[in-house]
C-alpha cells in the first residue's frame, strides 16, 4: 500500500530550537538558532516509514512572532499546495507552542481544503535531553495521513494525544502534557500500533465554514480586555480610540467585566464596536443571558477562551457586523 503524501510546513518554534547543550531547556530561544524544516525532517529518519514527505519552508521564528499576517499566509500556502498537487493527503505545520492553539483555531475556521491539517510543536528543543519534538512530528504525520482524520477539523498533536483546535489550550509552561481540552476531552490517541479516534467535534470547522480569507491582506482589529479587581475603563477606552472593531471582554468567572469596564463596553457597543463576553476561567460556557449580555449589546463567547473568541470575532467581522448574526456564529462555531 502506498504511503500518504504529507506536506510539512515549517514555522520554527521550540520543536526546531537548538540550545547550547542537552541541558538547555529554557534559554535556547536566546540563541536565535532554529533548524530549517528540511533539517527538522532529516532529524527524524523514521518519517519515510509512515509518509511520503513534502517539505515547505515558511519561517524559522519563535511563535510569539506569529500573528494574523502569518495565519493568512499559511492558509494561502495550504490552498496553493493542495491545488498544485491533489495527491497530498494531509498537512502538518510545525509551530512554537506559545501561540500554537491560536494558529490552529484560525486554520480551523479558514482552511477550505478537505485534507486533514495538523499543527504540532514540542515542549523541549530539538537539542535537549529527552526532546519530544521528533516523536510529535512523526505522530502528526501519522494523524494527517489517517483516513479517519478527515472531517475532524484542524487538529493539534503532542504527547501522543490528538486534540481539536477549537477546544485545546496550553495549560502548563514546561510540562510535555501541556495541551489539554479541559471541557470536552481529546479526540483520540496516536499510539504505537495505530491512530485511534474516539469522538468527532460537532461545531462547524474546516473546510465547511462561511469564512473566505482569500485576497485579504489584514483582519479587523479585535482586542482582549482582561477583568481584574478594581479594573477601570482605561483599557476599553484605549482600544476603542485605537480603532478596534471588536472587543473580547475576558471577564470574571462566569463571564462579567468590572462595573467600570462594563459601562465603557456598553458605550463601545452603542458606538458600533462588537463586544463579546468571555471568561478568564478557561473552562465552562458563558451563558447568553438576556439582562447581563443581550440588553447590554454583548455577544456570549460560549466555551471559547478569550484568545479563540478573538479569532472567531475577527473572522466573523469579515462577513457581518449584525449582532444577531454574530450570536449565530458563536453558537455554530
Amino acid at each position: 500500500m502506498a504511503l500518504p503524501k504529507i506536506a510539512i510546513i515549517g514555522t520554527g518554534g521550540t520543536i526546531s530550537g537548538v540550545g547550547r547543550d542537552r541541558l538547555d531547556f529554557y534559554e535556547y530561544g536566546t540563541s536565535g538558532r532554529f533548524m530549517k524544516v528540511d533539517e527538522l525532517i532529516a532529524g527524524v529518519p523514521e518519517l519515510p516509514r509512515v509518509a511520503e514527505i513534502v517539505s515547505i519552508p515558511y519561517k524559522n521564528v519563535g511563535s510569539t512572532e506569529i500573528g494574523p499576517a502569518d495565519w493568512l499566509a499559511l492558509v494561502g500556502i495550504i490552498h496553493e499546495t493542495a491545488a498544485a498537487d491533489p495527491t497530498i493527503a494531509g498537512f502538518v505545520i510545525t509551530h512554537g507552542t506559545a501561540t500554537l492553539e491560536e494558529t490552529a483555531y484560525f486554520l480551523n475556521l479558514a482552511v477550505k481544503v478537505p485534507s486533514p491539517v495538523v499543527v504540532v510543536g514540542a515542549m523541549r528543543p530539538s537539542s535537549a535531553l529527552g526532546a519530544d519534538g521528533g516523536l510529535n512530528l512523526l505522530n502528526a504525520c501519522r494523524v494527517a495521513g489517517c483516513p479517519q482524520a478527515r472531517g475532524m477539523g484542524v487538529m493539534v498533536v503532542l504527547n501522543d494525544e490528538i486534540n481539536a483546535a477549537r477546544d485545546v489550550a496550553k495549560t502548563s509552561n514546561y510540562r510535555v502534557h501541556t495541551f489539554i481540552s479541559r471541557d470536552f476531552g481529546l479526540l483520540g490517541y496516536a499510539d504505537a500500533d495505530r491512530v485511534q479516534f474516539y469522538r468527532k467535534p460537532l461545531r462547524r470547522a474546516a473546510p465547511d465554514t462561511e469564512f473566505d480569507v482569500s485576497g485579504l491582506k489584514a483582519l479587523p482589529r479585535v482586542d482582549i480586555i482582561p477583568a481584574y479587581a478594581g479594573a477601570d475603563a482605561t483599557l476599553v477606552e484605549a482600544v476603542v480610540k485605537a480603532g478596534a472593531k471588536g472587543i473580547i471582554s475576558a471577564g470574571f468567572p462566569s463571564g462579567s467585566p468590572s462595573p467600570a469596564q462594563k459601562k465603557a463596553l456598553v458605550q463601545a457597543a452603542e458606538s458600533g464596536v462588537a463586544v463579546v463576553q468571555s471568561s478568564r476561567s478557561g473552562s465552562g460556557r458563558v451563558i447568553d443571558d438576556k439582562v447581563a449580555l443581550r440588553d447590554a449589546g454583548f455577544v456570549a463567547a460560549d466555551s471559547l477562551t478569550a484568545q479563540k473568541a478573538r479569532i472567531l470575532l475577527m473572522l466573523a467581522l469579515t462577513v457581518t457586523s449584525d449582532r444577531d448574526d454574530l450570536r449565530r456564529i458563536f453558537d455554530e462555531y
